[in-house]
């Protein structure tokens, strides 16, 4: 059984976190035109489609964007993954030399981001990948670490983040979910 034990960003909150997000990739990278952010499917890409749109926004910049599905490239994608998803990976672009922004929704153990960098290097070689995510809930089973985080929520093991986004769920909130027997 699942219960809902709170509310972590409700739209405003993730509004915010994504603008400061994008502000954040704007910062570090002053050379628009070397960058590219990849959305990992499915929440991923509607993230990074808004970062890619506040930074048109904000600096009149069209920034390459991909989107990357990483079901069969997932080390436990035959055990965990019973009857998988599979969208399109969508890059339309070379990655050679190119800054690489992984955009994610939960960053938990790393697994997905791993196979987010194998499917990305069957494109080419990038000049840099970096990691932002929306939320880090800690309990990494691989060293991975994120380069831009909206927010860290650790969480227990029977506890889960659920990221609704509008473009799949009809809307915007981030849930701290227990899971009981």
């Amino acid at each position: 059984m699942k219960k809902v034990k709170a509310t972590l960003m409700d739209p405003k909150a993730m509004e915010q976190t994504i603008t400061r997000l994008a502000h954040e990739i704007m910062e570090r990278h002053q050379n628009l035109e070397d960058l590219a952010l990849v959305g990992i499917q499915r929440r991923g890409e509607f993230l990074a489609q808004r970062i890619v749109d506040l930074i048109r926004r904000y600096r009149g910049v069209d920034v390459k964007f991909g989107t990357v599905d990483v079901t069969f490239h997932r080390d436990d994608f035959r055990t965990r993954l019973p009857s998988p998803r599979v969208g399109p990976t969508k890059i339309s672009f070379g990655v050679d030399d190119l800054s690489i922004v992984l955009v994610d929704d939960v960053l938990y153990t790393g697994r997905t981001v791993r196979a987010a960098m194998n499917s990305l290097m069957d494109f080419g070689r990038p000049a840099s990948i970096e990691l932002a995510v929306l939320v880090d809930r800690g309990s990494r089973e691989l060293p991975i670490q994120a380069d831009y985080i909206g927010q860290s929520h650790p969480t227990s093991v029977n506890e889960h983040i659920h990221l609704h986004v509008l473009e799949v769920d009809g809307k915007d909130e981030v849930l701290l979910v227990e899971y009981t027997k």
